[in-house]
C-alpha cells in the first residue's frame, strides 16, 4: 500500500512544490493548511484566506484531497504572548522558530496522524538523514534558501516521520519552473517575508498595539543626539529609521545598546568596537541528537539566518553553552538564535541570552 504522507501546505510555491515531487514519489498526498492568525492587514485582506484560495487551486491541479485546520488559539498561547513579552524585556525575538516546534511541528503533527498519516510533509528547505537508528536534521543542499536556522528547536522524535521534499533541491528557480510546467497557480507568487502575524503593515504600529511606546533619548558618548519613537523598536546594529542627523564623514548611525529600564538608546557612529563581540551565552539550548560531554567541542555556528557560518568553540557551562568564535562578531542581538553545527548536521540551538 502506497504510504500516506500529509504535506503542510502554506498557499506558496515551496510548500507546492513539495506536494507535488511527493505525487511523483507514489505516495498517498493529503494537503493540510494551517489558519495560524485571524486578523486583516492595513488593506483589509485577509492574506489568509487568499492563501487558502491558492491552496485550493493548487490541491485541484495536483489532484489531492485537502484540509484547513485552525491553530491559532495554540498560536496565541505558545507563539504571540511569548513574543511581546521577550519584546517588553527589551529583546528581539524570533518567532518562526517557536512556530515550527510549538505549531508546524507540534499539533500539525498530531493532526496529521487523525488523518490517517504515516509521514508529514513541508516545503522547508531542509533534509533528514538516518544513520545507525537516529535521525539527523540537515542542511538543505541550496545554502543561500537553508531554513535549518528556524528549525533548531526540533527534537528527534518530531523529524522521526518528516520528509524534505526540497532537501536536494540547489536553486529556487528549479522550484518555480517546475511548478510552471505543473500548472501550478503559485509559480510565480512573490515568496513571503517577516513576521506572518505582521505581513505588510509597518512593524512600529502593529507593535504599539501590544506594547505601550514613550518617546526618549538617544544617547552618543553621554551626550544626547536625537529621540527615540519608542525604545522596543529598536535592535543592536540597527541603522534605519534612527532619524539622526548630522552624519559626519559619511558615517552612519548605529544602534549599540539599549536601557529598557531608563528608556535610552545608545549609538554610535561608524563600526564601533562596541558592536563586536567574541562570545556570548545561549540559554533554553535544544541538542536535537542529544547532550554531548561538557569538555567543550569545535563547531560551525549562525547567529541569524543566512549568515556566513562561523567557526566556534562550544561549551556547556552550568547548564547554559557558551560559545567563544574564531572572528569576533558583528551585532550579537539577545533573543536571537545561535544554531550550531556539525557540517551538515544540525547540533541545536539556544537563545542568546
Amino acid at each position: 500500500m502506497k504510504k500516506r504522507v500529509v504535506v503542510g501546505l502554506s498557499g506558496g510555491v515551496d510548500s507546492s512544490v513539495a506536494a507535488l515531487l511527493l505525487k511523483e514519489q507514489d505516495y498517498e498526498v493529503i494537503g493540510l493548511f494551517m489558519r495560524n492568525w485571524h486578523e486583516t492587514g492595513d488593506n483589509g485582506v485577509c492574506t489568509a484566506e487568499e492563501d487558502y484560495s491558492d491552496v485550493k487551486r493548487v490541491c485541484s491541479t495536483l489532484d489531492i484531497p485537502f484540509y484547513s485546520v485552525d491553530f491559532s488559539d495554540e498560536y496565541n498561547d505558545r507563539v504571540f504572548k511569548h513574543f511581546v513579552e521577550e519584546y517588553k524585556k527589551g529583546r528581539t525575538p524570533n518567532p518562526d522558530v517557536l512556530c515550527n516546534k510549538e505549531i508546524k511541528f507540534g499539533p500539525f503533527i498530531e493532526h496529521a496522524k487523525k488523518l490517517g498519516a504515516d509521514m508529514i510533509a513541508t516545503g522547508h528547505y531542509a533534509g533528514t538523514v538516518r544513520k545507525d537508528g537516529h535521525t539527523y536534521l540537515i542542511r538543505a543542499a541550496d545554502e543561500d534558501k537553508d531554513q535549518t536556522y528556524f528549525l533548531n528547536q526540533l527534537t528527534e522524535k518530531q523529524i522521526e516521520n518528516v520528509i524534505f521534499p526540497l532537501q536536494d533541491i540547489k536553486d529556487k528557480t528549479l522550484v518555480r519552473e517546475k511548478a510552471k510546467k505543473a500548472g501550478l497557480i503559485t509559480h510565480d507568487k512573490k515568496d513571503s517575508t517577516g513576521i506572518c502575524f505582521i505581513g505588510e503593515r509597518r512593524f512600529r504600529g502593529f507593535l504599539s498595539r501590544y506594547i505601550p511606546m514613550q518617546e526618549g533619548d538617544i544617547i552618543c558618548d553621554g551626550k544626547i543626539v536625537g529621540t527615540h519613537k519608542g525604545i522596543y523598536y529598536y535592535t543592536l546594529g540597527q541603522r534605519k529609521g534612527l532619524g539622526i542627523g548630522g552624519d559626519t564623514d559619511g558615517q552612519r548611525w548605529f544602534v549599540t545598546g539599549k536601557d529598557v529600564t531608563k528608556n535610552i538608546l545608545y549609538v554610535s557612529q561608524g563600526e564601533d568596537d562596541r558592536l563586536y563581540s567574541e562570545q556570548l551565552v545561549t540559554e533554553d539550548f535544544n541538542f536535537i541528537n542529544g547532550k554531548p560531554d561538557n569538555s567543550g567541542f569545535d563547531c560551525l555556528v549562525r547567529i541569524r539566518h543566512r549568515q556566513f557560518l562561523q567557526k566556534a568553540f562550544a561549551k556547556i557551562v552550568n547548564g547554559m553553552v557558551e560559545l567563544k568564535f574564531e572572528k569576533p562578531q558583528r551585532a550579537i542581538t539577545s533573543g536571537q538564535y545561535a544554531v550550531l553545527y556539525n557540517d551538515k548536521t544540525v547540533i541545536g540551538g539556544g537563545v542568546i541570552k
